[in-house]
């Protein structure tokens, strides 16, 4: 359910809510009060009757039947003992067998208090529901009662009249909460649709509401954008850094996920693993052909890192360096040392063509030299020596030079 509808049905089962509370504390209120002013003019006319009555008990029957008429309410008159000595809704002459009264509320806060009674409740008697108000006077109680009916009906009406205004309240409520839920559901909508532009990496439309709390919403997620895009950027800006490293490298890398797809391939690797630029690569595990290569695979998927590996593949040798990522996968970085193999070899065998050739004249110097310095030779021999080691020194003179 959107929030419009939400924020709708909770106005509207608050207005219903407030109608039922307001008919009932309405209905309340005016009964009670309806109550209380019948129970104020039927002791105000009981007193009267009280005044009216004949001092000879012979004539209580008349007289109560009489005021009954003009009055409209039933008179009773109760003795002491509880006993009903005349009655407005019998007909005038001998009464029938009556229950005693004495128990009654109201005829009981008389005997016992002298005071006026009251009390609400449906007539044994008659069988309607109505309100008693006795006092003191006549045979020992007057008791005078009036029909609730009338109250019921005033009470009704006043419940119609005030349904129908709550009714009309409701409906100009609903409206009034249509058009608020309308009026904040609308920004709010607007702000859900520019936080999926955001996440979309569109250009999102912000909203002017002129709520205040909306509006502070709105320039939080304003502000929350920008803040974002200077992060993208400098985090753009950091990975084209980072892949421009990465692609100028010598040396190959090649990065894999946790299930151990190729997700980074420079061109360095590319070449050394005899793959072109755009032709697609297998998984990690499946990579390398070589057995050593695999293991070293495994080793880094399983989490441990291989420093400095010397690995052949295809009549190549490789430096292998592989570390496990946080985050699942690995990182292999290969250097290439056939080159350096290579020149290696060259150099041994330059070195020991070298030590050769020098060897050969050095060994006739120092003989010719230490054959000179022991023994006692004539001059032809000695010339004929040092003649020996003179051009063996130009030999090495020329050896020098070429090397240089």
């Amino acid at each position: 359910m959107s929030f419009a509808k939400r924020l709708v049905l909770g106005i509207v089962v608050i207005l219903i809510l407030a109608v039922l509370v307001l008919l009932w504390g309405a209905e309340r209120s005016l009964r009670r009060d309806l109550e209380g002013d019948i129970a104020r003019s039927l002791e105000s006319e009981a007193r009267l009757i009280r005044e009216a009555l004949p001092a000879d008990s012979l004539g209580w029957d008349a007289a109560v039947h009489r005021l009954a008429r003009q009055n409209r309410h039933r008179i009773t008159l109760v003795d002491r003992v509880g006993r009903v000595r005349a009655d407005s809704d019998f007909p005038p002459g001998p009464l029938p067998p009556i229950e005693n009264h004495a128990g009654r509320p109201e005829v009981r806060v008389v005997l016992d208090s002298g005071r006026a009674g009251v009390a609400t409740r449906r007539s044994n008697t008659v069988g309607r529901l109505l309100m008693y108000v006795a006092v003191p006077g006549g045979p020992g109680v007057i008791r005078v009662a009036a029909d609730l009916a009338q109250v019921d009906e005033i009470v009704r009406r006043a419940q119609r009249a005030v349904a129908w205004a709550a009714l009309l309240a409701l409906c100009v409520g609903t409206v009034l909460a249509l058009l608020a839920g309308r009026s904040i559901a609308q920004p709010l909508t607007e702000i859900a649709a520019a936080s999926r532009a955001i996440a979309a990496g569109a250009a999102p439309r912000f909203p002017h509401s002129g709520i205040p709390d909306i509006d502070v919403l709105v320039r939080s997620l304003r502000q929350m954008h920008r803040q974002l895009g200077d992060r993208f950027e400098e985090l753009r800006r950091e990975q084209a850094e980072s892949a421009a490293l990465v692609e100028s490298m010598i040396e190959g890398v090649v990065a894999a996920d946790g299930r151990g797809h190729i997700v980074t391939a420079n061109p360095a690797a590319r070449r050394l693993l005899g793959y072109g630029p755009a032709e697609p690569l297998p998984d990690l595990t499946e990579l390398f052909r070589a057995k050593a290569a695999r293991e070293v695979v495994d080793m880094v998927l399983q989490g441990q890192p291989v420093q400095d590996r010397q690995l052949e593949m295809d009549g190549r040798v490789f430096l292998v360096n592989a570390r496990p990522l946080p985050t699942g996968g690995a990182v292999l970085v290969l250097h290439d040392l056939t080159e350096v193999r290579r020149l290696e070899a060259v150099r041994r065998d330059f070195v020991a063509n070298v030590s050769h050739e020098l060897k050969t004249p050095l060994t006739s110097i120092s003989g010719y030299a230490e054959t000179l310095l022991g023994d006692a030779t004539d001059a032809a021999t000695a010339h004929r020596f040092l003649t020996t080691i003179l051009s063996n020194a130009r030999r090495m003179q020329r050896l020098v030079d070429d090397l240089l």
